[in-house]
């Protein structure tokens, strides 16, 4: 059987390696993964440098479609996507999560009547100004096999009319849903041991700090969100030294829209670091390590709840609704106030200690072997 895996941004390479070695390890026999990159994150720090982390099969395809429009972007990926498929003749598509990758491989395939697989679906936030929520929602509904990570996702799936029965050749009119765990966890687990092994990374950041990671457009690109958040960072580096890999686009942003005193006044302060982007490795070394997590990014709010970590979530609302029930993360936007009393919540030891022993017992994510699973049903399936 032969599949097409599309990738494009960070958080679909990463899970893509899941299914990749899972594919290697127990299903060569019967699996040829062919990989496009849609070539959404297209420079190295962005993309490239998970390739080689995460031992990655390189992608057959780039499209190189950069940084452009909504519509643009998507609209070359289809194009692109369209020709691959016609030259490769695939026994099935699978796309990860909610990007413009997302969608166009959704679009291209199913509109060639090629069986759409889609891990992470079921993800709801019920905010349709999100671009996030329109490209999950169309690519759940012209897939074929539909995993999700978590019982919520699969309750959505059933709300909107989703059978729960389990064809035994589905297809586009008659699709089956799997509540399988979330393949994220099978990475932060495989690759845990191997980043807090990693001694230039203990001589580089030790231990005892606070990471921050903003790359989410609503905040960067807002000159109140965004001052928000560095503002209520200067009153939280007063209790901990914060860590902050910086996304481009926040980079660029900041320049731009920040006050100059702002600037100043984060650049002047020694309990800031600011760091380049980060690879994946030294990511989950980061979140390891650190105190609690302050983020706007899904992928870092789970992997913060994997191991242990409390989060703040600097958003309205988050698709991982079971880590906010389990009182493991707060929601607090970009409003200040929030985000430090937050902060001084999980600056209590006692308060993050039970957190992590509630979230290390928790099978919440599933046990870590979802891509096996989603190889075994693939085959059995399709």
């Amino acid at each position: 059987m032969k599949i097409l895996t599309v990738i494009g941004a960070r958080p679909q390479i990463i899970k893509a390696s899941a299914l990749s070695r899972a594919i290697q390890n127990g299903y060569s026999n019967k699996i040829e993964e062919v990989i496009v990159h849609t070539g959404q994150h297209y420079d190295a720090s962005m993309s490239g440098i998970f390739f080689s982390e995460l031992q990655i099969p390189k992608e057959k395809y780039n499209l190189n479609t950069g940084s452009l429009s909504h519509g643009k972007q998507t609209a070359r990926m289809i194009e692109g996507i369209e020709d691959i498929i016609l030259s490769e003749r695939p026994d099935a598509l699978v796309i990860y999560g909610d990007t413009n990758s997302t969608l166009a491989g959704a679009v291209a395939a199913s509109k060639l009547l090629i069986p759409v697989i889609h891990i992470e679906a079921g993800l709801r936030s019920f905010d349709k100004t999100m671009p996030e929520e329109i490209n999950r929602i169309l690519s759940d509904n012209v897939s074929t096999l539909l995993f999700t990570p978590t019982q919520t996702g699969y309750n959505n799936l059933i709300s909107e009319g989703f059978p729960s029965e389990i064809c035994k050749k589905p297809d586009f009119n008659h699709p089956n849903i799997y509540h399988c765990g979330d393949i994220m966890l099978d990475n932060t687990l495989y690759f845990r041991n191997i980043a807090l092994n990693n001694t230039e990374y203990k001589k580089k950041y030790g231990d005892n700090f606070i990471l921050c990671t903003v790359h989410r457009n609503t905040n960067t690109d807002n000159a109140e969100k965004l001052s928000n958040i560095f503002l209520s960072l200067l009153e939280t580096a007063k209790m901990q030294k914060i860590i902050m890999p910086l996304h481009p686009r926040t980079k660029k942003m900041a320049e731009q829209l920040l006050p100059a005193d702002l600037q100043k006044a984060i650049r002047n302060n020694p309990n800031i670091i600011i760091t380049d982007p980060v690879g994946y490795l030294e990511m989950i070394y980061l979140e390891s390590m650190s105190s609690f997590v302050i983020t706007d990014s899904g992928g870092v709010q789970k992997e913060a709840y994997f191991l242990g970590k409390p989060c703040i979530i600097l958003r309205p609302q988050t698709e991982w609704v079971e880590i906010v029930d389990a009182g493991a993360a707060i929601i607090t936007d970009t409003d200040k106030e929030k985000i430090v009393q937050s902060a001084k919540l999980f600056s209590d030891e006692s308060v993050r200690n039970k957190i992590r022993t509630q979230c290390l017992d928790s099978k919440l994510f599933g046990n870590g072997k979802t891509a096996e699973f989603i190889c075994k049903t693939i085959t059995e399936c399709l």
